[in-house]
């Protein structure tokens, strides 16, 4: 195998990698991405709403509670053939648009490092953020979010944080395997 040289580069101290922004202090969203959003007009068809949830989901690791955030957005979506863009809908966009000049840089982090897991769950949404413990402070290392749907709408507070805590394990499992997590609720758990 051969390996082209032009295709390469060594020894920088930071660049994109994978659609984000990564350096010695951590990892940022990619700038083309935000502005992507934030350059959109208010969507009027389906596939505009379709557009914007996607340019969402590449930027969900930044994004705290985003499935709040675009929940709005969904239920759009799930009334296609009455399809209307709502007062509220454009509220969502505005917001989201405010808040997405904003977005944390996630922490970079050691081996072995101990992290905490804070869950939140609502009505509709469950989402937690996995932060760094130090004493520095607690920095953001990666947000997750789902929105309820079917029986998970049924489910009692103490089941959606549990739902929360499994979908966090399951997407952040390099981070279970590597460092001792310590999970962080509002909700009394017994």
């Amino acid at each position: 195998m051969r390996l082209n040289p032009a295709k390469y580069t060594f020894g920088i101290t930071s660049g994109k990698f994978l659609g984000f922004i990564v350096h010695q202090r951590g990892i940022d969203a990619n700038p083309d991405k935000i502005k992507a959003i934030q350059e959109m007009q208010p969507p009027r068809t389906i596939k505009e709403v379709q557009q914007l949830t996607g340019r969402l989901a590449a930027l969900s690791r930044f994004i705290s509670r985003v499935g709040d955030k675009s929940s709005t957005f969904f239920r759009a979506l799930k009334s296609a053939k009455n399809f209307r863009w709502t007062p509220e809908c454009e509220e969502a966009f505005r917001q989201l648009k405010s808040h997405i000049e904003n977005l944390p840089q996630l922490a970079s982090i050691k081996d072995g490092e101990p992290l905490g897991l804070y869950l939140a769950a609502t009505d509709l949404v469950v989402s937690s953020v996995l932060v760094t413990l130090d004493n520095a402070g607690e920095k953001p290392i990666y947000y997750t979010s789902h929105v309820l749907a079917g029986p998970e709408l049924r489910y009692s507070p103490i089941e959606r944080i549990a739902l929360a805590l499994i979908l966090a394990s399951r997407k952040l499992r390099p981070y279970f395997q590597t460092h001792p997590i310590k999970m962080i609720t509002d909700q009394p758990l017994h």
